[in-house]
């Protein structure tokens, strides 16, 4: 966390929680959620400020909750999460990077979506496969050892087929989308705890 935060929260602890105008999308893109997005429920305008990106990415973490949240200042503006609390891309220097530029390090878990997300888990960090970048991981995948073809890689996300798929030596398991902040603990979507 910034030095500048810290003495925000010194001087000023009591600052309400700002709830649903802060977004990260399935790409790792921060998305500003006005009045008009939260009402329609659309995803915001993406954040390109270099130095604003950059000030929220090192100002990240969760509460107890599960809830992420950037910490602006004295002020908690709790996150939207589209998909999971990271999202991972892969970069030819650094192996898997997160949306904040830090690396993801060595990966323990890898689940597979009905829809086709990759979620890599790597100890406390979850983090989804930036779309994008699924071309670049698919020829990593294998089932039982060797390369898996495009429909028996679709049949097992199905459910069909009992063979063994695997990314770079880890497991692959199955997940239905809507059970990842269960299994994993974060809250999708933060409200204010009822008083």
């Amino acid at each position: 966390m910034d030095d500048i935060v810290k003495q925000a929260l010194a001087k000023w602890p009591n600052v309400p929680h700002c709830y649903g105008w802060l977004a990260l999308d399935a790409r790792g893109n921060w998305r500003m959620r006005d009045e008009r997005a939260q009402h329609f429920n659309l995803p915001g305008d993406k954040l390109t400020n270099a130095a604003l990106v950059g000030f929220i990415n090192r100002n990240y973490a969760a509460d107890q909750r599960g809830c992420w949240y950037f910490q602006n200042g004295p002020q908690r503006v709790y996150v939207q999460l589209e998909a999971t609390p990271y999202i991972v891309r892969t970069d030819p220097a650094a192996g898997w990077l997160l949306h904040t530029g830090a690396p993801l390090g060595a990966v323990d878990a890898v689940l597979l979506t009905e829809a086709g997300a990759l979620v890599l888990r790597s100890g406390d960090i979850v983090a989804q496969l930036d779309d994008r970048d699924f071309a670049l991981v698919l020829p990593r995948l294998q089932m039982d050892g060797a390369p898996v073809a495009d429909e028996v890689l679709l049949g097992w996300m199905e459910g069909r087929g009992d063979g063994v798929l695997s990314l770079d030596g880890v497991l692959v398991e199955r997940i239905a989308a809507d059970r990842l902040a269960a299994r994993y603990g974060f809250v999708s979507v933060p409200s204010a705890p009822a008083a």
